[in-house]
């Protein structure tokens, strides 16, 4: 058995470095209950861009402008040195940590944001880097599309570990690419929430018949910091959530574990074990003796895309 700590809190909203310092607490917090494995919410540094849904099309160009600029310049560079202190703590505790960031590109243009989500290793490496594949709606005005290089599962002392990003968790063809790799332990770092994505989250458990961890982010109105631009005309103090969080554990086959945990924040805790995974697969394995590879294939191209090739 190894036990996970979901975290279900609030970032500093687009200030890079104080939410690394923030999520480093929350590290430690969840370190002192003997986590192994520790799960942050998608786009955690420096926060998920709630505003997209709130800004009225063709309004205020200048706004979103503003607003964009701000999380440009706090979004996370992973060629530099802006996550050294929570690879550090990584590598202190011995334990892994999967954190959504706001990613901005080093390669190219370096202008382009990515919704992307992290594994970094007890050793204090980077274990693999996925972009989402396909932003949803309005997010594709903040970031760009993903490419299958990241669609990976990785071992970690838990279990063999992977994740999809909120809607990408609805793509059928992506969930079976995973499940092909031999996925343990499956993460949703999400926006989304309520009973409907709940039900999403069981079924993808009794699909694939591993472990599910959903991970939600949790917004009050508090957490929009006075400066925002525009703050009161996107939120309402009188909305008291602005997202519910509804973060969930859930056993291969579709059990719930623990939670949801909605209208609140903290660290929700768990015991997984993957011997679970291959009992449930006895009766039911999508990939394996319950497949029909004479009749479907998947092809999944995992070579890194770029618009250029320096030769």
């Amino acid at each position: 058995m190894n036990k996970v700590a979901v975290i279900q809190e609030a970032p500093i909203l687009l200030n890079k470095q104080k939410t690394i310092e923030h999520a480093i607490a929350l590290v430690d917090e969840a370190v002192k209950h003997d986590a192994e494995l520790i799960i942050f919410p998608e786009a955690f540094i420096p926060g998920y861009p709630s505003w997209i849904w709130r800004l009225k099309a063709g309004g205020d160009w200048n706004l979103s402008e503003e607003i964009h600029s701000k999380l440009l310049n706090n979004a996370i560079n992973l060629d530099n040195n802006d996550l050294s202190a929570l690879y550090d703590t990584a590598k202190k505790h011995r334990i892994t940590i999967i954190c959504g960031i706001d990613e901005r590109d080093s390669q190219l243009s370096q202008t382009t944001l990515y919704n992307t989500v992290i594994t970094i290793g007890p050793d204090g490496c980077l274990q693999n880097r996925h972009r989402k594949l396909m932003p949803t709606n309005p997010e594709r005005m903040v970031w760009g599309f993903g490419d299958a290089s990241g669609l990976k599962v990785v071992q970690t002392p838990c279990g063999k570990t992977g994740a999809l990003i909120c809607w990408e968790n609805y793509m059928p063809l992506a969930r079976y690419a995973l499940y092909a790799q031999g996925i343990e332990i499956y993460i949703a770092p999400t926006y989304d929430s309520g009973d409907g994505w709940l039900g999403t989250m069981q079924h993808i458990a009794r699909e694939g018949c591993c472990w599910v961890i959903a991970c939600g982010n949790a917004l009050n109105y508090t957490d929009i910091p006075d400066n925002f631009p525009g703050k009161d005309e996107l939120f309402s103090a009188s909305e008291e959530w602005i997202n519910p969080g509804d973060s969930i554990v859930i056993a291969p086959g579709g059990e719930i574990v623990t939670g949801p945990m909605r209208n609140k924040k903290g660290i929700l805790y768990a015991e997984v074990d993957s011997e679970q995974v291959y009992s449930a697969r006895r009766t039911l394995d999508i990939t394996g003796h319950y497949a029909r590879p004479d009749i479907f294939k998947l092809h999944v191209n995992t070579k890194p895309q770029s618009p250029v090739i320096f030769e």
